[in-house]
């Protein structure tokens, strides 16, 4: 993983230590409850736990070396904890075979970093919700086609971010729960050396739930879910991003990325403020839809087990979740400090001549009795003289000049169409909608 994208907490998650202090978990819960069952003595579990208690550092290198030799990493760990421990060590993973440390340890890690993404979302949402109701009517325009469109509010269009950021993390609680599984079943899944009742205690212990049926390895749909479930996230983060790249465009300029005292936006030209963060996270968002693909093509194993997920997990477990942290963080941050522009964005609503009002101007002619195509022949008419004039021609000046139309809308029943407050009557009913009653 790239440094410059990774924040403490969740590149944690991934450090060889703290994979290794999770197999050490699962193969200690393992030998307890085996020793319960009389499957090993008592002491084994005892043992394991009493060195654990000393709080020992895990030593990675030695580790590392050790498998140097064996070329298996699961063996390498085995035998360096049986240094450690001692002759009770014997007893570790009895009827245990690799996937149940690794598949396990997986869905630990997964599981934890789905909780600080989870909890990314909700400052992310905060954010959102604190800016949409900041300019729940601050007008703004809506455009369809990256054209002028109709009038819409600010708040509006945060409020649409919101409920999208509202899915995705019920998509991630979701994805959390089905990858949140172990499987402790032995050689191809068969429980032949080891009792049900041992996977029981160790996903209990670990706050995981049960595989019903592991094939040797948990089966690779719900990696699939879980990664497509980051991509899908990805998703909506770059959509925001790139709303806010657009309008941050200097013949837009409605709101834009916070400039802080001493950045500078060009090496070569002081005048730039560049969207550089969400730019970014558009690029971040591509890389985190990457890592879904090989989960999806992981999906498909030989037989019972093969090992051609495992190099691809290795790569897209940390990068993903480590990327995406990042990219949820920095999202929060802008929206929080995004400068808005409402002057702005009423002097871009007015500068086409009125067009935005057009389709009102249909529906009343059509409410006053002319045909619908009739009715848009009229408005079209005027509407493209304003906007070949670039917005210098009125069009609610065009529409009561024009014979036609004057003789079904009165000059009053015109100017009423050209009233922006009407298109704000409902925001009221989507902002309960989205979050709730106030």
């Amino acid at each position: 993983m790239v440094p410059r994208y990774a924040r403490p907490a969740m590149s944690a998650i991934w450090e060889p230590e703290a994979r290794f202090r999770i197999w050490f978990e699962i193969e200690a819960h393992a030998a307890v409850k085996m020793g319960e069952l009389g499957i090993v003595p008592p002491s084994a579990g005892k043992a394991l736990w009493d060195w654990w208690a000393t709080e020992p550092e895990i030593d990675v290198a030695a580790i590392d070396a050790i498998e140097a030799v064996t070329k298996h990493d699961v063996i390498a760990f085995l035998d360096w904890i049986a240094q450690q421990v001692g002759p009770e060590a014997r007893f570790m993973h009895q009827g245990m075979t690799s996937s149940d440390v690794l598949d396990t340890t997986f869905s630990v890690q997964l599981a934890r970093a789905s909780d600080i993404l989870l909890a990314n979302m909700d400052e992310l949402l905060a954010a959102i919700e604190r800016r949409a109701r900041e300019h729940k009517y601050t007008p703004t325009i809506g455009r369809s086609h990256g054209i002028h469109a109709e009038p819409t509010t600010f708040g509006l269009k945060l409020a649409q971010a919101y409920a999208e950021f509202a899915r995705c993390k019920a998509r991630l609680v979701a994805a959390r729960a089905e990858i949140a599984t172990c499987a402790v079943s032995g050689a191809v899944g068969t429980f032949a050396n080891i009792d049900p009742s041992v996977e029981e205690y160790v996903a209990e212990k670990l706050g995981l739930g049960i595989e019903p049926v592991s094939t040797q390895v948990i089966p690779r749909d719900r990696h699939a879910m879980f990664f497509a479930t980051l991509a899908v996230i990805a998703g909506s983060v770059e959509r925001l991003a790139v709303e806010i790249r657009h309008l941050q465009r200097t013949e837009v300029l409605e709101a834009e990325e916070y400039f802080s005292p001493g950045q500078k936006g060009s090496s070569a030209m002081p005048h730039k403020r560049n969207p550089v963060l969400t730019e970014n996270l558009t690029g971040q968002a591509r890389m985190i839809r990457a890592y879904a693909l090989p989960a999806l093509e992981n999906v498909a194993l030989w037989h019972e087990r093969d090992i051609s997920h495992s190099s691809v997990e290795r790569f897209i477990g940390p990068d993903s979740t480590i990327t995406l942290d990042f990219a949820l963080a920095r999202l929060a941050g802008v929206v929080d400090k995004l400068l808005i522009y409402p002057e702005r964005m009423q002097t871009n609503m007015d500068r086409m001549g009125g067009l935005i009002h057009s389709q009102r101007v249909l529906l009343a002619l059509t409410q006053a009795g002319l045909s619908r195509d009739e009715s848009y022949r009229l408005v079209q008419r005027n509407a493209m003289k304003v906007w070949e004039s670039d917005g210098r021609l009125s069009l609610m000046e065009l529409l009561k000049a024009d014979p036609d139309v004057s003789a079904a809308l009165s000059d009053a029943e015109i100017e009423d169409r050209f009233n922006l407050d009407y298109h704000f009557k409902h925001v009221d009913t989507v902002f309960e909608r989205v979050f709730g009653k106030a």
